[in-house]
């Protein structure tokens, strides 16, 4: 098999990324390279790492030219898929690494977007309790954020095994600044970033809370609350999540364990760590791997889980791939073999 692939957003982090995956992967040939205001440019200048591609010339990002690809991957801005998703063919597979189709909720999607919501999609988080199912065969495809995918694996096992409660849940995450895009924004800039950490989207207002609550929620079986706060930390890509909520009455740190063990005894690209062993950004980078590792604060009745990823592969990219293979019964690995790059 050979697959056609088109990329948009490719002068972005997330389309550079997605490239960068799909280069080596084994039953792809990629089509059109697409970006908006970069268009004309040569793909070397800006992605000088995509060295197999670099002499690829960006075209517009238009229905026009996307359509005619067994598979379409749109690494676009929020509120920029829906349009050009909406215009491309029923049988193209497209996959929205934007926010767009996230959001079961048109409620919730306009009050963190404030726009029209667009509809929900497949979600792309293959180890979230029932979601491969849905991808099998599916030709629309919402990524998750790179925040909720390190929560969501870091919470779903405890919610799925019903032994945590689902109020008073506590998110903390720390991420490199490639998340925030490619755009230049002054508060990125290298003098404002090296040497120091920020918290920022405090109270409730990141965009991915309402995300967070929907894949727990859809683990637990009813409604969870999250307090979520994302900071920035002085590095160019990863997550740190530690996440905390409260055990039901009688539950021991031994089911937590063996919960998420259960769990992800069978996933590729999760691992609980060993005991004693924690995560760090840096054993995942490059990869789209996800490390964790749990303890049960037994003094307030919490269990506190931390897990890493890189936001740009897991986070992004790496599980687009993922889920791009599972909906067209292709080997789940394939063009994901890359480990993690350290120091």
């Amino acid at each position: 098999m050979s697959l056609t692939v088109a990329v948009s957003g490719a002068s972005g982090y997330a389309g550079g990324e997605v490239l960068r995956l799909l280069s080596t992967h084994p039953e792809v040939t990629i089509g059109s390279i697409t970006a908006h205001s970069n268009a004309g440019q040569r793909l070397g200048s800006l992605q000088p790492h995509l060295h197999s591609l670099a002499d690829r010339v960006l075209e517009d990002t238009t229905a026009e030219v996307l359509a005619g690809h067994d598979v379409v991957f749109l690494a676009l801005p929020h509120g920029a898929s829906a349009e050009i998703a909406a215009q491309l063919p029923a049988d193209t597979l497209v996959i929205d690494a934007g926010a767009d189709h996230r959001l079961e909720s048109a409620d919730a999607w306009q009050q963190f977007y404030g726009s029209e919501h667009a509809g929900h999609w497949p979600y792309g988080l293959p180890e979230l309790p029932g979601r491969r199912e849905h991808l099998r065969g599916a030709r629309r495809i919402a990524v998750p954020g790179c925040y909720p995918t390190s929560s969501l694996l870091a919470l779903s096992p405890g919610y799925s095994a019903g032994l945590l409660q689902p109020e008073d849940v506590v998110i903390v995450a720390a991420s490199g600044t490639s998340g925030a895009g490619k755009s230049t924004k002054p508060h990125l800039l290298g003098s404002e970033v090296m040497g120091g950490m920020s918290p920022y989207g405090v109270g409730g207002g990141h965009r991915h809370t309402p995300e967070i609550e929907q894949g727990l929620s859809w683990a637990a079986g009813e409604s969870v609350q999250v307090s979520f706060t994302p900071t920035l930390a002085p590095m160019a890509r990863g997550i740190l999540t530690t996440a905390t909520a409260k055990l039901r009455p009688g539950v021991t740190e031994a089911q937590v364990r063996q919960a998420y063990s259960d769990a992800y005894a069978d996933e590729e690209f999760v691992h609980l760590l060993p005991e004693g062993q924690w995560p760090a950004t840096k054993s995942v980078l490059g990869s789209n791997h996800a490390v964790l590792q749990l303890a049960v604060d037994a003094h307030a009745g919490r269990v506190i889980v931390s897990a890493a990823i890189d936001n740009l592969t897991k986070g992004t990219a790496g599980g687009a791939v993922q889920s791009m293979n599972i909906a067209l019964g292709l080997a789940e690995n394939a063009g994901l073999a890359h480990q993690g790059v350290t120091p």
